[in-house]
């Protein structure tokens, strides 16, 4: 079993953190809010850190999952941050979305130290996270991979080597721009369905055994015509995804004229007063009085 850290319990944090623990991982942790990191502690054991890099030292990897690219720099970098106490050998694995760009920063800011860095972006949502099945779309050394892949393992159904680093947050782009358009295309299907008097449930179990089935069709669509938006993968965070991605298409050159229109959607539930609802409120857009939830 490895000596781990894990910096950040956020949705997401907070169960990967435990999964690390009922593995039988020594896991130390740290998060912004003591409080919270104490909690963990309470429920699984371990150890609080007060700083990010007391926590790094002597661990042989060292998980983050915080906000963006500048929460990173905040937890990394600095007296206090995870690369000063980042020991020769060991490996930084961060699951935060964040761009390609802070990636390949970050492993570079590893090489210097001894160290491995792994960008590793998850997909299956706070459910996944809380059930230990999630999908992990890993950028780095394919030795560091290796090393780690087992650790991971813990809370990861899925976890794939995408290429160097950068490779697991672009792969993550990939996943958010395709999430996007299927949830504006299913919010119209379900409101369309509803508007046109069909038994919503019985549409639902004809096209959902069809080329339409999808994941956020079998999972979402009731709730999304209940107006039930409290699943944990926020409009916020969603809208954070989608910038790094059209910031990254105006670089590589994609056209991404449906994911930038899908994006302005979710601003309107944003002024709704909706970011903290779930990514499947789109439909919030489009029905005549939905109920609100969550």
């Amino acid at each position: 079993m490895a000596r781990t850290a894990f910096v950040g319990l956020g949705v997401m944090g907070y169960p990967m953190a435990g999964h690390l623990a009922s593995a039988g991982h020594e896991v130390t942790v740290f998060n912004r809010t003591r409080a919270k990191a104490e909690r963990w502690r309470e429920q699984h054991g371990g150890r609080v850190a007060a700083t990010p890099r007391e926590a790094a030292e002597g661990a042989a990897f060292v998980f983050t999952c915080v906000g963006n690219d500048e929460d990173l720099r905040s937890v990394v970098y600095g007296e206090r941050g995870i690369l000063a106490g980042l020991a020769a050998g060991a490996v930084l694995v961060d699951h935060t979305t964040a761009s390609a760009d802070i990636a390949r920063e970050l492993a570079a800011a590893c090489r210097e130290k001894g160290a491995d860095f792994l960008d590793a972006p998850v997909s299956g949502g706070q459910s996944g996270a809380e059930n230990g099945q999630l999908t992990i779309m890993c950028g780095g050394a394919e030795e560091a991979f290796a090393r780690a892949e087992p650790v991971m393992r813990a809370y990861g159904r899925a976890v794939t080597l995408m290429g160097p680093a950068g490779a697991g947050q672009l792969t993550k782009m990939v996943n958010q721009i395709a999430i996007a358009g299927l949830l504006q295309a299913l919010s119209e299907a379900a409101n369309f369905a509803l508007r046109a008097g069909l038994d919503t449930d019985r549409v639902l179990e004809v096209i959902s055994k069809g080329a339409a089935q999808s994941w956020q069709m079998d999972n979402r669509w009731r709730t999304m015509l209940r107006g039930e938006f409290d699943f944990g993968f926020a409009v916020d965070w969603m809208r954070k995804d989608l910038a790094i991605a059209i910031d990254e298409a105006r670089r590589n050159g994609a056209p991404l004229p449906v994911t930038a229109l899908v994006d302005q959607f979710y601003r309107l539930i944003q002024q709704a007063g909706g970011g903290r609802w779930d990514t499947s409120s789109l439909i919030h857009n489009l029905v005549e009085k939905p109920a609100r939830t969550g």
